[in-house]
């Protein structure tokens, strides 16, 4: 019987197509394994170094740097860095300067580098360049939340944007939004700033660094009741903005110096140069001619001290009066120096009440103790037997050393210096409180003495304002004499205390400072003050800042800005010299010419809105008005108005996260980083504030660790291969082989 099959016989595949396909299966089965294998083990070091290349350990670190956590422990991510560059021009009674930042990005992520840095608080910001490659972007002065508004959105939408934020009148703010793994971006900051003189010296300071701030604990809030007579009210911090006033501080002893520095200044003073110096930086100076010398920094140097450049006339006596004037558009401009004459007369007979304020806190420690106690003992070895003294010493708690002032016997003083020989920095910097002790006067109608009080502090607050405000409340008969101790005091705060309280500020940067520079201070303390003064212009509607006329004292001069309507006329100034008239008149037309007067008489007239809104006279609403007008017609940063500028292209993907990192600074030079953050540590468990236990952070890990962002933000390694679309292919690759396999077997089976 013929059977029939109802299928096809198979047909043996032809003899290379079947070695083929046991090529293909020895192939895939043995061959491709041993390839993958042999592959992973030389890759392996590779793929290591690819993926961990972002990230560091703590002892890979070689300099000072700020590290973020990443989700891996033990390894970091570092942070942007600075290096600073400072251009200044000196023309007469002006300085233009120019501060270039160049960041880097050090790392294989995107990052937005925040950095913090003084600049001197009487300094006209405005103007802002932002350098990536070849493109110049030329920043905008905008309303302060416009400006951020424009700076977010850049930043979101991954181009480079850079935002100068001021955060108070010498601490501002540099942003800048997606830098790229490995890049820098450059930020060119303009100012402008008038020069000080004091006897027959002029001299210019940069700072430089920041001072880490001691932020008094919401425990002291004010409060605030609400008009209607409800009761109820609300309590402010006397500290709002803390977070962004205390960047992280590096350890000196465990990093090396950050954020490197060059400074030339261009020294044209307007007339034969004598003796040029530079007290805390060594310095080359180049003659081009009799008036202008080339001064540069020699060296490496860091931002880590404020560069004070002082200089004389070469005939020992500085010029007594000075006009110069500018044009703008339609409008005229003057600034107008004037140094009254030391007249000998009767030496005033009055007795001194004098409270000496001593600031005993951790941010002292270190050369800045022995600076104030230098400085007092040399101050209570000058008082004559007749005054009345009494001491204060304050750190997060004070002691005064009698209950009342005391006679300046040799007994009641040979006390005090023992008192003052025995101090040590140590704690936290509350100085509401003594200030205000100080400013207690016991007989407010005598006027048997003359009551001052001489405060020795570096300043590192964050409360300014509360202590103004108790200044301006509570002065009566006192005059406050302010003396700014240390490698960087805050002198915005010693200036406007000084301003406020009709008295002087004098810094003292060093050991060798102390004799002369107290001794000029007592001899300020013991003249008699030049008052009642006026200004007056006689042609045009003259605007003059400062609006109050301060007291001066011996070697000070009176520095007017003014906005007129014509550049004729006269100035004249009016005031007396204790008992005796005085009075000098300077022809406006005569006037030499300037620059950046206008820029200097708007930034002071902002000052003037603010210490006007301080003492009560205006409010605070009109304050603002007139600040927020001056600085957008005259381009300035002020606390209303920042300056943003923004590239167009677009460089980071939305698909690349960014890191935000704040820039870290170094401790000022001199300073005791435990005295500072050390008492912090200590004292945590009871702190409240965020910024205190951030700090305190920095203390407790033996390298610097930041508070950061998220680690899901953190450009992580492990996401930046193809592992996974590799082991697809080769699962699908390995699956094809065993069909492969298969199907050979069954058909050479059935074949045969």
């Amino acid at each position: 019987m013929k059977t029939v099959s109802l299928s096809p016989s198979p047909q043996p595949l032809p003899s290379w197509l079947r070695y083929t396909c046991q090529a293909v299966w020895l192939i895939n089965i043995v061959v491709l394994p041993l390839v993958a294998l042999l592959a992973v083990l030389l890759a392996g070091p590779a793929r290591a170094e690819t993926a961990q290349s972002p990230l560091v350990t703590m002892d890979e670190v070689k300099s000072g740097t700020l590290l973020l956590k990443s989700s891996e422990a033990g390894r970091y991510i570092e942070a942007p860095r600075v290096a600073t560059d400072v251009d200044i021009i000196v023309s007469g009674p002006t300085a233009r300067a120019r501060i270039t930042q160049i960041f880097t990005n050090p790392s294989n992520g995107w990052v937005e580098a925040v950095y913090a840095y003084p600049l001197p608080e009487e300094s006209a910001v405005h103007a802002l360049k932002m350098v990536v490659g070849k493109r110049v972007i030329i920043g905008d002065i905008k309303e302060k939340k416009e400006a951020k508004a424009i700076y977010e959105t850049a930043k979101a939408a991954g181009q480079k944007a850079s935002l100068v934020e001021q955060e108070r009148p010498n601490l501002f703010t540099n942003s800048v939004a997606n830098i790229g793994p490995h890049e820098q971006v450059v930020v060119q900051i303009d100012y402008q700033e008038p020069v000080r003189l004091s006897g027959d010296e002029f001299s210019l300071r940069v700072p430089l660094v920041v001072a880490p701030r001691y932020n008094p604990n919401p425990i002291t809030q004010t409060a605030d009741l609400a008009a209607d007579g409800s009761g109820w009210g609300t309590t402010a911090d006397p500290v709002p903005d803390r977070d962004k006033i205390t960047p992280s501080v590096l350890d000196p002893r465990i990093n090396a110096p950050v954020n490197p520095v060059t400074i030339k200044v261009r020294l044209q003073a307007g007339f034969a140069l004598g003796e040029v110096k530079s007290p805390h930086h060594s310095i080359r100076t180049e003659a081009v001619d009799a008036q202008t010398q080339i001064v540069a920094l020699t060296g490496e140097n860091h931002a880590d001290r404020d560069f004070e450049l002082t200089w004389k006339p070469q005939n020992s006596k500085a010029p007594a009066v000075g006009l110069f004037r500018e044009t703008i558009g339609k409008n005229d401009y003057a600034l107008a120096y004037v140094t009254p004459p030391v007249v000998e007369q009767k030496q005033e007979e009055r007795p001194r009440e004098i409270v000496f304020v001593i600031d005993n806190s951790g941010s002292m420690g270190g050369t800045s103790m022995d600076q104030a106690k230098a400085s007092l003992d040399y101050a209570l070895s000058r008082l004559k037997p007749a005054d009345r003294f009494n001491v204060i010493r304050f750190d997060d708690t004070m002691t005064a050393l009698f209950q009342d002032t005391v006679t300046a016997n040799r007994d009641n003083v040979s006390i005090a210096r023992e008192f003052v020989g025995d101090l040590e920095a140590s704690g936290g910097t509350e100085m509401l409180a003594p200030l205000e002790a100080a400013l207690n006067d016991k007989r407010p109608n005598d006027q048997a003495f003359i009551r001052q009080i001489v405060f020795l502090t570096d300043g590192a607050i964050g409360n300014e304002q509360q202590l103004l405000d108790t200044i301006a409340a509570k002065l009566g008969r006192s005059r406050v004499f302010m003396v700014g101790i240390g490698s960087a005091p805050n002198n915005y705060l010693m200036n406007r205390a000084a301003e406020l309280g009709r008295g002087t500020f004098t810094s003292i940067g060093s050991t060798d400072q102390v004799d002369e520079r107290m001794r000029n201070l007592f001899a300020k303390l013991e003249s008699p003050v030049i008052t009642n003064l006026v200004a007056t212009f006689s042609a045009g509607n003259a605007d003059v800042t400062p609006a109050i006329l301060p007291d001066l004292y011996r070697g000070e001069p009176l520095v007017i800005a003014a906005k007129l309507g014509s550049l004729s006329g006269t100035l004249t100034i009016k005031g007396m010299i204790g008992k005796q008239p005085w009075e000098v008149t300077l022809p406006v037309a005569k006037a030499a010419d300037g620059e950046g007067l206008s820029k200097l008489w708007a930034r002071r007239k902002i000052s003037d809105a603010e210490v006007e809104s301080t003492l009560g006279k205006i409010s605070r609403e009109e304050a603002d008005k007139r600040i927020l007008k001056l600085a957008l017609e005259n381009s300035l940063v002020s606390r209303l108005t920042s300056l943003v500028a923004v590239d167009k292209t677009v460089t980071r993907s939305q698909d690349k996260p960014l890191t935000r990192a704040d820039v870290p600074l170094n401790l000022p030079a001199g300073w005791d980083f435990d005295k500072v953050f050390g008492e912090q540590t200590t004292r945590r468990a009871a702190l409240e504030s965020d910024t205190n236990i951030q700090l305190a952070k920095l203390v407790q890990g033996n390298k610097p660790v930041a508070k950061q962002a998220p680690a899901d933000e953190l450009p992580l390694p492990q996401t930046a291969t193809d592992a996974e679309l590799r082991m697809i292919a080769g699962l699908m690759l390995l699956l094809a082989s065993a069909g492969l396999f298969f199907f050979t077997r069954k058909t050479t089976g059935k074949a045969s």
